[in-house]
């Protein structure tokens, strides 16, 4: 009978664990971290960490600031996370570009930071601070001449950097080795365009921008003074083509005849064909096929300038939305489907071919969301434990860092409307005080190191 009793107990105990089931749903809603790192005009590298609770309510805190230049900083590039290893962190790679010619290479954690309760900075700033020990800077490259425009992390172990001494560089992170060099063509100064800035005597010449290919076979560049873009062969760091941007095209666009027409950054379409890639102008933005057409323009008015734009997966790689962020404060969603595109409807000569436009689908932000300035970089998150919600960090050139939500659903559904519709909320403002001038950010795992015997 006794040992009945004893294995009757396991059924009351069964009942006390009850509470651990709702530990788990907790659990799964529990507040995750979104590490911001904003560059600015000021030198000044900014490292904040955002924490969102289940209620969309943030909690904004310092993780680093320093003077990471002698000059304004004017990029960032942040590599994939690092595989996990036994007993170590999982780590992002961080790289800044300068106009001091200089590319600083800096170890960023992928995990919180741990609070502490006793940190006497933390109790004495004015705004709450959660510094982590094991961000630290790597080295610096100093194989450009002159200011550094572009960076990028196609892989963890490569880095690819552009600069306005007209030359794209290929490094390989691990031991800081320049494994090669593209030099690019300085255009020549017959037709110069009025209004550009350089020397007397001299001619306009740098990259802009350059974007490489999902096979990693191929990339595209634009550069100052060139009203075209050129093709490279990574395989074999040579040229493979130049696609010139036509006069009619470029007037349709809002580029007239004394704009200089050149591309300021270019970016491929996300999926693995990368049968699509666009280019932005000063105030509108080229949609082009794989083989070189022009395919639409993007934007609905050319009465507001470009900053920065990305693609958006929704569903899967053919629903994809082009989000656009603009000098009056909001991000603009077009989608440059087949199906969605309309006929132009600027006035011109009718006899020459227009470029369809693609469809504006929603928007978020400007000046009825309080966003008075330019939003002059963004970054767009979907957590994995949350793959239906969209954030977007977004700094503007006032110093101002804001998260904005919205969802999948919500922009699937303005895309099937006839008319563009409002979405998403605003969750919370960070002041920097500092001119933002880039800005990256990426969710921190919450996962505990793996640690083995």
């Amino acid at each position: 009978m006794g040992s009945k009793r004893k294995r009757a107990e396991p059924s009351g105990a069964a009942a006390k664990e009850e509470p651990a089931v709702t530990k788990k749903s907790k659990t799964a809603a529990e507040p995750f971290t979104i590490q911001i790192v904003a560059g600015s005009y000021d030198r000044v590298l900014h490292g904040v960490t955002a924490t969102v609770s289940p209620d969309d309510e943030v909690e904004f805190a310092d993780t680093f600031l320093f003077n990471a230049h002698n000059s304004a900083i004017r990029c960032l590039a942040l590599s994939p996370v690092s595989a996990p290893e036994p007993g170590k962190g999982q780590k992002v790679m961080l790289a800044t570009g300068s106009t001091d010619e200089r590319i600083n290479v800096f170890n960023i954690s992928a995990h919180p930071p741990k609070k502490q309760d006793k940190d006497l900075l933390s109790v004495i700033a004015p705004r709450k601070i959660l510094e982590n020990p094991r961000n630290r800077e790597v080295g610096t490259l100093l194989h450009h001449s002159s200011t550094v425009t572009k960076l990028s992390f196609p892989t963890k172990s490569k880095l690819i950097s552009a600069s306005e001494d007209s030359t794209i560089g290929v490094t390989r992170i691990r031991d800081m080795t320049l494994l090669s060099s593209i030099k690019v063509p300085i255009p020549k100064p017959l037709g110069r365009p009025s209004g550009d800035t350089a020397a007397l005597g001299a001619t306009p010449a740098g990259v802009n921008d350059f974007a490489v290919h999902p096979s990693m076979k191929l990339m595209i560049s634009v550069s100052k003074g060139e009203r075209s873009m050129r093709l490279w062969n990574l395989m074999t760091a040579r040229k493979a083509g130049v696609l010139n941007f036509g006069r009619d095209i470029l007037q349709e666009i809002g580029e007239a005849r004394h704009s200089s027409g050149e591309g300021r950054s270019i970016l491929w379409h996300p999926s693995q064909n990368g049968d699509e890639f666009c280019v932005g102008f000063d105030r509108d933005i080229l949609v082009f096929g794989m083989d070189g057409t022009s395919k639409c323009r993007v934007m609905p008015d050319h009465k507001t300038k470009i900053h920065e734009f990305c693609y958006i997966t929704t569903d899967d790689e053919e629903s994809v939305l082009l989000a656009v962020a603009t000098e009056d404060g909001r991000i603009m969603f077009f989608s440059t489907s087949p199906e969605d595109l309309t006929e132009s409807k600027s006035s011109g000569d009718k006899k020459a071919p227009q470029l369809q436009v693609a469809k504006f689908v929603a928007q978020m932000g400007g000046k009825e969301a309080g966003v008075q300035g330019r939003i002059k970089d963004f970054s767009v998150l979907r957590p994995s434990h949350d793959p239906e919600s969209l954030y977007f960090t977004c700094g503007s050139s006032d110093g101002k860092i804001r998260i904005f939500k919205t969802s999948v659903g919500e922009l699937n559904k303005a895309k099937k409307g006839k008319e563009a519709k409002r979405v998403g909320k605003s969750l919370g403002t960070y002041e920097t005080q500092n001119r933002i001038t880039c800005l990256e950010a990426f969710c921190l795992s919450t996962a505990a190191f793996r640690k083995y015997p």
